[in-house]
């Protein structure tokens, strides 16, 4: 289920469940929200990990998964995936029949367009990052029941927030990819497209006119637009660096502000909304 990505995925679409009013629904409907979307998200992983047991076989960071290991029968891998991906997608189906669809996408585009993707061209990258930011979309709609102006706002960060957060493992897990034959990563004779390190820095700063956007919405106060923005930029910084010299001591330093800046913000956000 990759326990720790699924958690930081409720988490994030938790937050937006909760920002878009979701706490006003009861203790109960927090806690099926999380169920479903756990499942759901954890569906798509584990259907990941099927379509490509033999190439992690081959990564010395995935070799150890339960199925590329050989430690759980596809059988048995198939039959938990399918599981999950029905109990969860019934659960999100309580608050509404769209919730349920955009959950529905999110597996069926990471797990079958996605996932085979990554074999042919660093444009899986760009195409992932549409399920990788649907979590904070359902999260909303299972409240709204409609796709709302601060749902595709949270969407937008998130959207955006995958680049930088993708390219810097790329630069460090190059060799494990390129052995595994995975495409996900620009290459030019033989090494590195260093123009990842210009990407990053572009999309990082996209997430600049997001955050204003909140605050014209009438979202959250000129305090919170300001604690949007030293976060924001506090993370362009670091994907500067990367830009600027890329190496593996600048990508691992994007890749741990990455993980920080996604909850804190979101944290920002929830604190900070006006009304």
């Amino acid at each position: 289920m990759k326990f720790k990505l699924s958690l930081l995925v409720v988490f994030t679409s938790s937050l937006a469940f909760i920002m878009a009013g979701g706490s006003g629904m009861g203790l109960h409907s927090f806690v099926i929200f999380i169920m479903g979307g756990f499942l759901v998200t954890g569906s798509a992983n584990a259907l990941n990990q099927i379509i490509e047991k033999d190439y992690d076989s081959l990564m010395s960071r995935t070799k150890d998964r339960p199925v590329a290991s050989g430690r759980m029968a596809i059988s048995f891998a198939i039959l938990l995936a399918g599981a999950m991906c029905i109990s969860g997608l019934l659960l999100l189906a309580y608050f509404n029949t769209l919730t349920a669809l955009l959950g529905a996408l999110s597996v069926i585009s990471y797990a079958f367009i996605y996932t085979p993707l990554k074999r042919y061209s660093p444009i899986a990258v760009f195409v992932g990052a549409f399920p990788g930011a649907l979590p904070v979309l359902i999260g909303c709609v299972a409240v709204t029941g409609e796709i709302t102006t601060f749902a595709l706002l949270l969407f937008a960060i998130q959207f955006f927030w995958q680049f930088p957060h993708f390219w810097a493992i790329g630069w460090l897990s190059f060799d494990d990819y390129k052995k595994a034959g995975f495409k996900l990563v620009p290459v030019v004779d033989g090494k590195i497209d260093a123009g990842i390190g210009k990407q990053s820095l572009f999309y990082t700063i996209m997430i600049l006119p997001a955050s204003i956007l909140f605050y014209l919405n009438g979202f959250i106060p000129l305090i919170g637009l300001i604690l949007l923005l030293v976060g924001a930029v506090y993370f362009i910084y670091k994907a500067y660096l990367f830009f600027k010299e890329p190496s593996d001591f600048s990508a691992r330093k994007l890749l741990y502000a990455s993980l920080y800046f996604l909850p804190i913000i979101f944290s920002v956000l929830l604190f900070n909304m006006n009304g």
